[in-house]
């Protein structure tokens, strides 16, 4: 018995290539959605602090620097630098600064649809805090921002 599409040879390959459904369909790589809407990934990966040198150096030494920058472009100006600096250290001093910073995470991982991965953020805080505010700083740069300079000057 003959079906109708499958069992006759293909007329674009007359040795009879491409007789299963298998090859007339498209080719969708696993993974990714069918409507081509895929989630946006972090721009760096989490341990990849030393991509940027500067920034490490500064955020080993000094993290409230790094989350004042970060605090100030995220909140669009109404956290200045200083003061989201000032906020953080002196959480830093009295308590768990994972806490604070977090939310800011929270922030930028909801702006711009990242995922809350490798771990939850105040997970992700709690034990790699230099290294999660690194790569917050990395992926504004990424998108556009200059967090040495705030919120209104893109590059």
């Amino acid at each position: 018995m003959v079906r109708p599409g499958l069992d006759q040879p293909n007329q674009a390959h007359p040795q009879g290539y491409g007789n299963n459904k298998a090859d007339v369909q498209p080719n969708i790589p696993t993974g990714i959605p069918v409507n081509n809407q895929t989630q946006n990934l972090w721009s760096s990966d989490l341990f990849d602090c030393m991509n940027d040198i500067e920034n490490a150096v500064i955020t080993c030494i000094v993290p409230c620097v790094t989350f004042g920058q970060i605090a100030e472009i995220v909140d669009e100006g109404a956290t200045t630098c200083a003061i989201g600096g000032l906020l953080y250290g002196a959480i830093f001093i009295t308590a768990f600064p994972y806490k604070y910073s977090s939310l800011f995470r929270a922030k930028i991982r909801n702006k711009y649809g990242l995922p809350e991965a490798p771990a939850p953020d105040w997970l992700t805080h709690l034990f790699c805090e230099h290294c999660a505010l690194c790569q917050e700083y990395r992926e504004l740069k990424h998108r556009g921002f200059d967090p040495k300079i705030g919120k209104f000057s893109l590059l």
